[in-house]
Formats: C-alpha cells, sequence, structure tokens
C-alpha cells in the first residue's frame, strides 16, 4: 500500500479520536443527556420530531428519522413520530423553482409545525440560509430548537436554544461525528427502555 496513503488514513482517524476527546472533556455526555431529554418528552406528549439538512447533513438528517422511528421501537414504549424535511422531493423541487432553494424547509413547517414539537438543524458550517429559517420559525412558534454544527458553530449555535458543535474545520469530520452523534443518542434510547423493561420483569 502507498505509503502516503496509509499516512492519510492513520492521520484521518487520529484527529476524529482527538476531536471525540476535546467533546467529552467539554461535557459531551451533558449535551447529549439535553437533547435525548427533550427527545424524550416530545414522544411521551406525542410531538413531531422535524429534522433538516444539507447534501451531507440532508443524509444524516433521514438516517436519524430512520432510527428514531424504527430503531427505538420497543412495545412497551410509545414510537417516536419523526419526519426528514428533506426527504419530500417535490415539495423541495416546487418551492425550490417557485420560490427560492431558502424556503424549502420553512414552508414545510408552516403545514406541520405545532407548538411543542422538535425541529432538528443539521449544517455542517451552522450557516446554511434555509436551515436557519426554519429554526427562527419554529423558534417562534413554540418549538424545541436543536442545532449540530462544525467549525465555531455559524450563526445555527447562536439560533438554536440545544446547540451542539463539533470541534473541527474539515467538513467529512465534522459529518462523521454527526453520524455518530446520532447513533449515539438513539442507542441509549434504546438500550434505557430495554433495561427498564428488565427491570419490571
Amino acid at each position: 500500500m502507498d505509503e502516503s496513503r496509509t499516512e492519510f488514513v492513520n492521520d484521518y482517524i487520529t484527529r476524529i479520536k482527538r476531536i471525540l476527546d476535546d467533546m467529552v472533556n467539554s461535557d459531551l455526555a451533558g449535551s447529549v443527556n439535553k437533547v435525548v431529554e427533550a427527545l424524550l418528552k416530545a414522544r411521551s406528549e406525542n410531538k413531531t420530531v422535524y429534522i433538516m439538512g444539507n447534501g451531507g447533513s440532508g443524509s444524516t438528517a433521514s438516517h436519524f428519522v430512520s432510527d428514531l422511528a424504527k430503531g427505538t421501537i420497543n412495545p412497551k414504549f410509545p414510537r417516536f413520530r419523526a419526519v426528514s424535511l428533506t426527504d419530500n422531493v417535490p415539495s423541495i423541487l416546487a418551492w425550490g423553482n417557485d420560490s427560492s432553494y431558502d424556503d424549502i424547509f420553512v414552508e414545510q413547517l408552516k403545514n406541520l409545525l405545532n407548538p411543542g414539537d422538535i425541529v432538528i438543524g443539521i449544517s455542517g458550517s451552522g450557516n446554511s440560509p434555509n436551515v436557519l429559517k426554519a429554526m427562527e420559525y419554529a423558534n417562534a412558534h413554540g418549538a424545541v430548537t436543536i442545532g449540530w454544527s462544525g467549525f465555531s458553530g455559524g450563526k445555527l449555535k447562536d439560533i438554536a436554544r440545544l446547540p451542539l458543535v463539533v470541534p473541527s474545520n474539515y467538513m467529512q469530520r465534522i459529518e462523521d461525528i454527526h453520524l455518530l452523534l446520532e447513533h449515539l443518542m438513539t442507542s441509549l434510547i434504546r438500550e434505557e427502555q430495554m433495561r427498564k423493561e428488565d427491570q419490571c420483569k
């Protein structure tokens, strides 16, 4: 194997480990707990979780919804109501064509959002205009807003009520950690349910 590729592989993994160490030292567990508590509260109150993002973040939004809606199912607990705003392609194309790409998420929320719902915006830069516009609308209409970003957090860090910033300036590593976070949170919810179910036996 080419020596430069070996170096790249080892360096990439090492940097991911450093990012995770930095996040753990900055109370990652506390941030995760706040998001999980908000998700569980929404589930218990029959509220809906909406998730959005562009590009790779859009893929993470869809993946997060799949893991919330299916991966946490336990017959002893209610199911999550979860919707990815990235997946209604005709609606996205219609708003992008007829209005503005900045409107593709907020206009969907105008049809769907109720007070107490959760809106999760994922943006590596923290500055995606369509995510920010939807988050501002959600704040103004009684939703709980959660923002995942990277770099210095961008504008999303200040708009989201529960911000979580990956301390990296490398987009792919930011997206790696975002996907890890959604797996961490949905796994935590699933495992907690299993423990509670065992305790009741």
